[in-house]
């Protein structure tokens, strides 16, 4: 069977450890609920060969690479139509999938954010999802209050998500190697079916906090709220990368009726 070569324009950086392709799979947990796994840019399939090993749940590849999909094909011919050529950030789930699935990944580092987003687009149908991305973004997702890493991806992700830091990869795993070192997370979805606030409005006030993080929430929010309509919170005087989940929800619960 031939290879595939990896693509620098499509950020792939094949996975060539087996004990870490091995923790990657074993980090997901069926017993959440989801009987599918849809699987990101499987490359030549160090993660499928594991993900398929498993009876516990369905597993589905996407790849928008061509020659990728053409060697899995080979590989995989029990996949059938559960191989798909196409771009993850466009796949309508609904059409595919159940109520419940699980993603994973050693996602391409250059479309992470977009990755990430899609995945909260996809909140209530996604319960869980176990991948690898480049260090400073998986930092990013699990960063807490007060900490520089701490942004807009952090507090959305932990609003629907647990998500945990499991391990760091070395450049030396993957072929060819990034010039970075990468980190595998676990997000797992919470009990937070809906938000106590207005969610549309929650997003509107996370984003304008970070959008100028240097400047209180007073002036940030300014363009959300007028000043004059803010009450004497402390949280305004604060920055936003000081605020914790619930102090966003507070925020929103007071700004909402002054609008």
């Amino acid at each position: 069977m031939s290879t595939v070569r990896a693509k620098k324009h499509l950020g792939q950086h094949f996975l060539n450890d087996k004990n870490a392709a091995e923790k990657i799979v074993n980090a997901l947990t069926p017993s959440v609920g989801f009987d599918t796994v849809l699987e990101v840019g499987p490359g030549m399939g160090v993660l499928s060969d594991f993900l398929l090993q498993n009876t516990a749940y369905q597993t589905w590849l996407i790849d928008v690479d061509e020659e990728s999909i053409n060697f899995l094909a080979d590989k995989y011919p029990q996949l059938e139509n559960r191989l798909i050529h196409g771009d993850f950030l466009t796949l309508d789930f609904a059409t595919l999938f159940g109520p419940r699935i699980a993603v994973i990944g050693n996602f391409p580092y250059n479309i992470s954010s977009q990755i990430l987003f899609k995945i909260l687009d996809e909140r209530d149908r996604v319960v869980q999802m176990t991948g690898m991305f480049q260090k400073e973004v998986a930092e990013r997702c699990v960063a807490k209050p007060g900490n520089k890493e701490y942004g807009i991806l952090s507090v959305f992700l932990q609003t629907y998500y647990d998500v945990q830091y499991l391990f760091t990869v070395k450049a030396g795993a993957f072929n060819p190697p990034p010039k970075v070192l990468s980190g595998v997370i676990k997000m797992t979805r919470n009990t937070r079916e809906s938000l106590d606030c207005n969610e549309k409005l929650f997003w509107r006030v996370v984003k304008a906090g970070f959008n100028q993080r240097r400047k209180t929430l007073r002036n940030a929010l300014s363009a959300v709220l007028p000043k004059e309509r803010m009450s004497d919170n402390p949280l305004y005087e604060l920055r936003a990368e000081r605020l914790s989940v619930e102090n966003f929800m507070e925020l929103t619960r007071e700004v909402e009726p002054a609008l």
